[in-house]
């Protein structure tokens, strides 16, 4: 059996599928423009490469605001351990110094790759008081479910 659809003789389960493509095509343009508009979902930055960045630290910029400096490396982040005062604004450079790797905070929406050669830069603001985990979310060899660091919120001085 056939539909006519803009004068064009179209078989039904035809129309059934091209129906359901755009209906799904529409509610995933929707979906995205949801996650970036009301979500307020950014995307990392690329700095350009330097050395410097391969020196892990933290700076702080003024009494808000830090710049932390991670080398992600076999099996484990440099520092290991950042503390900042609660209400900070921190601006992450992440590098790698051997393989890919990950950096994902938890209770964030920090979700970065880490690549030789390569600065990835997220800024993010921590408001509430805790401990949060980095954890390495690509594979990167056999020590890789051991690859976590720490971000401790509450503290009145950095280090």
């Amino acid at each position: 059996m056939a539909i006519n659809f803009l004068g064009i003789e179209v078989d039904k389960y035809e129309f059934r599928a091209f129906l359901t493509a755009v209906v799904v095509m529409t509610i995933f343009i929707f979906s995205m423009l949801y996650v970036v508009g009301a979500r307020r979902s950014d995307v990392p930055q690329c700095v350009n490469f330097d050395p410097s960045y391969l020196k892990p630290r933290v700076e702080k910029i003024d009494d808000s605001t830090y710049q932390v400096f991670v080398v992600a490396q076999m099996w484990g982040y440099q520092p290991s351990e950042i503390r900042i005062p609660v209400g900070s604004t921190v601006n992450f450079y992440v590098t790698s110094k051997d393989v890919v790797h990950g950096f994902m905070i938890d209770q964030k929406d920090i979700n970065m790759m880490a690549e030789y050669g390569n600065i990835t830069k997220r800024t993010v603001k921590f408001k509430d008081p805790g401990v949060y985990t980095i954890t390495c979310h690509e594979y990167c060899g056999v020590g890789h479910q051991n690859m976590q660091g720490q971000i401790i919120v509450n503290f009145p001085q950095a280090q």
